[in-house]
């Protein structure tokens, strides 16, 4: 890379020495507006077709969005049918209110104004640009001329409100290039076009202040932001909006440190959908809010099927790792990780709830926005004994003992290291069942039987080793003692049982015991083994047998 130094300068920041912002929470959410289908669209590669935008209108209203930015209904007639549509189908809710962009030129402004005739309520936003670079490359104008052509475009449309008779308007106004103006150029331009348009408290304005291209760190946007609400003359007769975008990685920083900052509303996209590196992703922000304890007011229960209806209709897909919504954002692969998550998900189930959610390496439960907590953990090769034991308990309600899972827990990552691949529940399980239940060498149980005399417990077994027959008896205070003393007076090796689990799977007649035991040798070796039967005393044999065979 070429140096960057005499190309590239920092943008200046604001003089601000008591900024008010770093102290700061939040503690309610803004209003939201989703620019989808305007901001978003005009970024398709392929813009989204009539229908395509209408399931997506249909799925905005869904998650609660109040103000829905629905197009540039004078850019084309897809756009001016498309706005024409939802009114005359009477497809928008009583209670969301449509918003249309349009330039500061009387020939935008006409068809804009006709597009709404019939609505209930609506949003007419009015913008032009703002910055130096745009007054010198774009326009060649002076500020004064530039101040004209915004305070002209607000006259013309508070000259045809006539044509919305029976609409309640509200009027939004944009400096495009915001970020990238002189924050007292901003004032001035937005002051003059409140004194055309004339908002009061009761109808405020709304001025929206982008970040349309991002030019400095979120925090001299958020000192703007602040400026800006501090030297506004008529602050309460105004809704100050925010529209970031990302061409930093900050879009979202900069937004809530521009709501820290004073501002009172948000424009977006679901999922950072927008020209560029994109616009802000909306739903970060407002789950962000939720993961503070603030009701953000849009509902993403089911955030997969908002996911599958943008991909639908946009062709662009989540990645993987987006916040939130990414497949792999509530998995975890590293072993203490999956250790972590898997207690602390055992103690909130515990507190039924009842105590704040503090889950290591999960900001949010995963059932808040739809998804499983069987998505939770996976298992590949840098997994540990905590995921590998995870999968098995919520999958199959095999609850393996601690020190089983030290045991088997190496066993199942050296095989999934084998396959270099990322394995399932059910293969997991198949493992476990190779490992424990199915070993059938050298020891095989063909019968059992036991009784009980005077409280000593007795029994009879025949057992095959190498495939040759073993009949063996012996006495103990229960089954598995009884066993093992009949085990080791027909010569088998000598060892201790140390640890012994039951638990049951399933429920009802057929219900089947799983049954755990570790073995020591004089030597200290250990080995656990595993049981599956009908009869809990059975499970325990086998499990006996299980641990004998992977001596």
């Amino acid at each position: 890379m070429n140096s960057p130094v005499g190309k590239y300068r920092s943008f200046p920041t604001i003089h601000l020495p008591d900024r008010q912002w770093p102290n700061r929470t939040l503690e309610k959410a803004p209003q939201w507006c989703s620019v989808d289908l305007r901001d978003g669209n005009q970024a398709l590669a392929q813009p989204m077709n009539v229908s395509q935008k209408l399931e997506m209108f249909d799925a905005l209203v869904r998650c609660g969005f109040k103000e829905i930015e629905v197009g540039f209904p004078a850019a084309s007639n897809t756009e001016f049918e498309f706005v024409r549509r939802l009114i005359e189908d009477e497809r928008i809710p009583d209670d969301v209110t449509i918003q249309v962009l349009v330039q500061a030129r009387e020939e935008l402004i006409e068809p804009t104004m006709r597009a709404l005739v019939g609505a209930k309520r609506v949003i007419i936003h009015l913008y032009n640009s703002t910055s130096p670079a745009q007054r010198r490359v774009v326009f060649g104008l002076e500020k004064a001329d530039i101040v004209k052509i915004a305070t002209r475009g607000t006259q013309w449309i508070k000259n045809r409100l006539a044509v919305l008779a029976g609409t309640e308007v509200t009027f939004e106004y944009s400096p495009e290039s915001f970020s990238a103006t002189e924050v007292e150029f901003s004032l001035e331009i937005c002051e003059a076009v409140m004194d055309v348009w004339g908002p009061t408290p009761e109808s405020p304005i709304i001025l929206n202040l982008p970040e349309t291209v991002e030019v400095a760190m979120p925090n001299v946007y958020a000192d703007q932001i602040e400026w800006f609400c501090r030297n506004l003359k008529r602050r309460d007769c105004a809704v100050i909006s925010v529209h970031t975008h990302n061409d930093r990685g900050t879009g979202v920083a900069a937004t809530e440190l521009g709501l820290l900052a004073g501002a009172d509303r948000v424009e977006g996209t679901l999922f950072g959908n927008g020209e560029r590196t994109g616009n802000l992703d909306i739903v970060t922000v407002a789950l962000n809010v939720h993961m503070h304890g603030i009701d953000c007011g849009l509902d993403f229960a089911d955030l997969g099927v908002i996911e599958e209806v943008y991909e639908r209709c946009t062709g662009m897909s989540v990645d993987p790792r987006h916040p939130y919504a990414g497949e792999l954002v509530f998995t975890a692969f590293s072993g203490s990780h999956q250790d972590a998550i898997k207690k602390a998900l055992a103690e909130w189930k515990k507190r039924e709830g009842k105590a704040h959610w503090d889950v290591p390496y999960l900001a949010i439960d995963p059932h808040d926005i739809g998804r499983a907590y069987s998505e939770v953990i996976r298992v590949n090769s840098q997994s540990g004994k905590g995921g590998v034991a995870y999968l098995l308990e919520s999958k199959f309600g095999i609850d393996l003992p601690k020190e089983m899972q030290r045991e088997f827990g190496p066993i199942a990552n050296d095989a999934v290291d084998d396959l270099g691949r990322e394995v399932s529940a059910e293969e997991l399980k198949s493992l476990f069942w190779r490992e424990y239940i199915e070993r059938q060498e050298p020891y095989v149980l063909k019968h059992f039987h036991s009784g009980d005399t005077d409280g000593v417990a007795h029994c009879q077994a025949h057992i095959t080793h190498n495939n040759q027959p073993l009949e063996v008896a012996g006495t103990g205070n229960g089954p598995i003692a009884a066993f093992v003393r009949a085990l080791q007076s027909a010569g088998v090796q000598v060892f201790e049982v140390c640890d012994y689990r039951e638990q049951a799977m399933g429920r009802g007649v057929e219900a089947s015991a799983i049954a755990y035991i570790c073995i020591r040798t004089p030597e200290g070796k250990t080995r656990w083994g595993a049981g599956v039967d009908t009869s809990i005393e059975l499970a325990s044999i086998k499990a006996v047998l299980s641990a004998l065979n992977r001596l």
